[in-house]
């Protein structure tokens, strides 16, 4: 059969089952082959760079720049993508055009010295690349040692079995993908332990323009998972800027009524700044950037200059 889509993704088992969802629901909604879409993996930067924080690195678009490329050169029709991976400025002539039903949002501990993060001893090591999660793990118990856990939920597990650190959190979305759910010790509240903007949900990036690709698209889209992401996105693109600093965001979306709770904090943990908002799901973006003016106000400037965030300008 003549490939109708080429889908391209990162390689790790996680991004792969991502890349088999969408091929699945888009089988289904047009009653295609399987061979009908083809699953290209492309190694990024992200991949390769596995001894540094990715703030230090370059920021999440190291996750996306290949892939990106090669979509711009017809070489993929599509990018599956984790959309925490995502930043909120795409390159020119594309588009977050897609979301899949969003899964669970929440985060996971999984412990190997303790079950949950308040059960271990003092001075136990915590490994997380997350700026948020170090910074709420931080707040929770700022006598735990936060060590750097980069690479893929696989490799941090082997780290984990190696003894690099006691325990680690990984986003309960991608150990359900990977059929793994049972290895978490805690599942982390969401008021507690605020997700990142965008956790849980695949988005699917496209070629603004290219009718064909989007008309097949649209069968699998999901309403709901678009409009909070719009919010999630809104509110990370008035705060985060060129800069870097832990942000939590979380929207939900029922019967057309959305609610929004977001969190910005310095990155040891000793100070934060919530916000809430709510509004029709039609103005999530605009509640969304909203809740960034707000949270912003609550914070003050001495909040930004204390995470030196001024060279953005953005203030």
């Amino acid at each position: 059969m003549q490939t109708v889509l080429k889908i391209g993704t990162r390689g790790s088992l996680l991004a792969l089952a991502q890349a088999h969802e969408t091929r699945a629901r888009l089988m289904a909604a047009h009653g295609l082959a399987e061979d009908a879409f083809e699953i290209v993996p492309i190694t990024t930067s992200g991949d390769r760079i596995q001894d540094r924080a990715l703030a230090e690195a370059g920021g999440k678009g190291l996750f996306t720049k290949e892939i990106e490329e090669a979509l711009l050169a017809g070489r993929i029709d599509i990018a599956v993508h984790s959309s925490k991976d995502m930043p909120t400025v795409l390159p020119d002539g594309l588009e977050l055009s897609t979301f899949l039903p969003r899964e669970d949002a929440r985060d996971v501990f999984i412990g190997k010295a303790a079950a949950r993060i308040a059960d271990l001893p003092a001075g136990a090591k915590v490994g997380s690349s997350s700026l948020r999660r170090q910074a709420l793990i931080r707040r929770m118990r700022p006598d735990l040692d936060v060590v750097l856990f980069r690479g893929n939920v696989q490799t941090r597990l082997r780290k984990l079995e190696e003894g690099v650190a006691d325990g680690t959190i990984l986003a309960l979305a991608g150990l359900k993908r990977l059929g793994l759910a049972h290895i978490a010790t805690d599942v982390m509240a969401l008021d507690a332990f605020p997700p990142a903007p965008g956790q849980g949900a695949i988005g699917i990036e496209s070629r603004i323009g290219d009718t064909r690709t989007i008309d097949l698209l649209a069968a699998i889209h999901d309403v709901p998972t678009g409009q909070a992401l719009a919010c999630e996105r809104a509110f990370l693109a008035a705060l985060d800027g060129s800069c870097r600093t832990p942000i939590a965001g979380y929207a939900t979306v029922t019967d057309g009524a959305l609610a929004f709770s977001g969190l910005i904090a310095m990155p040891d943990g000793s100070e934060e700044h919530a916000v809430a908002a709510a509004g029709p799901a039609q103005d999530a973006a605009a509640i969304g950037a909203a809740a960034a003016a707000e949270v912003r106000a609550k914070a003050g400037p001495a909040f930004f200059e204390r995470l030196n965030l001024t060279c953005a300008g953005s203030w």
